[in-house]
């Protein structure tokens, strides 16, 4: 039968915001490239990874991206997808010790952080 007033809708109206900023929290992931000159690295979350280990980097977009992710996806490749982020960014990783093969990070700015690492 519930309780009138008040106490019906107000669980809803602390609880929902809650839970809505609980989720936008513990979904952000920071994607930087931090330093200067040839001490640069690509920082991805706790991750990071420096410049001069990088090889190629390809913006992917649309069915390449999906391509990617699925069939053509590594098992040992570093990912860092968030579905809501449209394009994902793969870097190529040329460390000879790092069993990673390369990255493939989602970034709403994908030309930007190309740049950047260039």
């Amino acid at each position: 039968m519930g309780y009138p007033g008040v106490r019906a809708w107000l669980p809803y109206v602390l609880l929902v915001p809650l839970a809505v900023a609980a989720l936008l929290w513990l979904g952000r992931v920071r994607v930087e490239v931090r330093g200067t000159g040839g001490e640069r690295e690509l920082r991805v979350g706790q991750a990071h990874l420096p410049v001069s280990f990088m090889g190629r980097v390809d913006a992917v977009v649309g069915e390449a991206k999906r391509e990617a992710l699925g069939p053509q996806l590594d098992p040992e490749a570093f990912v860092v997808h968030r579905p809501w982020v449209g394009p994902v960014v793969r870097i190529e990783v040329l460390d000879p010790d790092d069993p990673t093969p390369y990255w493939v990070v989602s970034t709403r700015h994908p030309e930007r952080l190309i740049a950047a690492l260039r």
